[in-house]
């Protein structure tokens, strides 16, 4: 897709090679001189990482217009908990390998026929915003991961999406991943989100994806991110007429600005 490839030659430009030089001591120094210890650095007790910019997909589930938004994310990178058991890596730079929790989250706007007119005869739904969690793996070419999540707010249903990326690190600051999705959900949410008064949805895999993201860390604390989705309907949500009369298919993309956070 044009959009992906305009996305990785940016992410290639801007991964230039960086250099950096610092003062050095020799051995000139006089035998009188006297050095002192250099104090340790502070381990954090928390660092996460706040993200935002603009982001650009479908109106809603299976709509043919595109609409830009706002984009917010969230990661926690370290957590140093009692006994000196901790999670994540302090270090900015550090690849974190293997097993680790995460959180999920995720927000989906109202839907009204009064914005959206081909809508009319559906109820609205309303604003819904899913928390749950998810564990993932991750090794130097290679992360996978799983996650669930639940409507504490509007639909109120079972959700949860795996993934498959391969990574490829060109250098410490870029990160580039593409690989493939899977989103699945109960009854209630296919219901809500894709059927109508005569056709009833069920749930089961809703959606599969592939995605191609990037991530340039600028220092550590500054990153650039961006992400490019295709994504299917599958079964009943393929099926819906809301789906039928619009997109089976869409595309949507993030870019952003990361800040991460010490404390």
């Amino acid at each position: 897709m044009k959009i992906a490839a305009a996305l990785l030659i940016v992410a290639a430009a801007l991964a230039a090679p960086m250099t950096a030089s610092a003062g050095s001591l020799d051995n000139t120094a006089a035998d009188s001189a006297v050095s002192y210890p250099t104090p340790a650095a502070r381990t954090p007790g928390l660092m996460f990482t706040l993200r935002g910019g603009v982001a650009a997909g479908p109106a809603y589930f299976g709509s043919k217009k595109t609409v830009a938004g706002p984009d917010l994310g969230f990661s926690l990178d370290y957590l140093r908990l009692p006994g000196g058991y901790s999670l994540g890596d302090p270090d900015p730079y550090a690849v974190k390998l293997g097993f680790a929790p995460f959180a999920s989250l995720n927000f989906i706007a109202k839907r009204s026929a009064v914005d959206y007119p081909e809508l009319t005869g559906l109820p609205d739904v309303k604003a819904a915003f899913e928390l749950g969690a998810g564990i993932g793996y991750t090794h130097q070419n290679f992360e996978a991961f799983v996650a669930a999540r639940y409507g504490v707010i509007g639909h109120e249903s079972w959700v949860g999406e795996a993934a498959v990326n391969m990574v490829a690190r060109p250098n410490d600051a870029l990160t580039l991943r593409a690989g493939p999705r899977v989103f699945f959900a109960d009854s209630d949410y296919a219901n809500t989100y894709f059927g109508t008064p005569s056709y009833t949805a069920k749930g089961g895999i809703l959606s599969t994806s592939f995605d191609v993201g990037a991530t340039y860390e600028l220092n550590d604390v500054w990153a650039l991110d961006g992400a490019i989705r295709y994504e299917q309907y599958q079964n009943d949500a393929k099926n819906s007429p809301i789906v039928q009369q619009g997109k089976d298919s869409n595309v949507s993309l993030r870019l952003g600005v990361s800040r991460r956070f010490s404390f």
